[in-house]
């Protein structure tokens, strides 16, 4: 197990560790509420807290991940609870399309959903970004917000009928009526 080397000093276990876990741990952060280089830095100070303090993690008491995520998650807000702005930078980019209206419906959506995405209460759009966009469990999940399974699904619930209604003039131009 990488963590348990890490917690040894080992260096090469470490930058394994970071090859396996940055894009993830990177993704959620921009999705979270930063733009691009914000993510970048919490990110990397993710990591650093991650070093100085991996003598903290215990295995088989929580998954690695979680604890990534948690580390990253608290720092973000902290970020965030400093700077009191924010940009997004929320979705993947589009994929190129041979006609530009549609291309540029597509972002114009996307700008939209992201928006939607980040008006949401901080823990409502943890839940949502979690379990979504980082495919964690809902266990993992309740994990990382150090909250029960039941109240995840309640997020969860509650991020979904806000998205929905946000996005209800979207929907319904989709055709979509559920």
């Amino acid at each position: 197990m990488l963590m348990a080397l890490v917690q040894h000093r080992d260096e090469v276990a470490f930058g394994r560790l970071i090859d396996r876990h940055l894009v993830g741990l990177r993704a959620f952060l921009v999705r979270f509420g930063g733009n691009v280089a914000d993510a970048e830095e919490v990110a990397q100070e993710t990591f650093l807290r991650i070093w100085r303090e991996a003598m903290r993690w215990q295995s088989g008491r929580v998954q690695f991940s979680t604890w990534l995520y948690r580390i990253g998650r608290n720092l973000a807000i902290d970020r965030l609870r400093r700077r009191r702005e924010f940009t997004t930078d929320v979705l993947p980019e589009a994929e190129d399309d041979a006609d530009p209206e549609i291309s540029t419906s597509r972002e114009q959506l996307r700008a939209r959903v992201a928006a939607a995405i980040t008006s949401l209460p901080e823990r409502q759009r943890t839940a949502l970004l979690l379990s979504h966009y980082q495919g964690l469990s809902n266990p993992e999940t309740a994990q990382v917000l150090e909250i029960s399974v039941e109240a995840v699904e309640s997020l969860l619930a509650r991020a979904r009928r806000s998205l929905k209604q946000t996005l209800k003039a979207d929907i319904d131009g989709l055709g979509g009526s559920s």
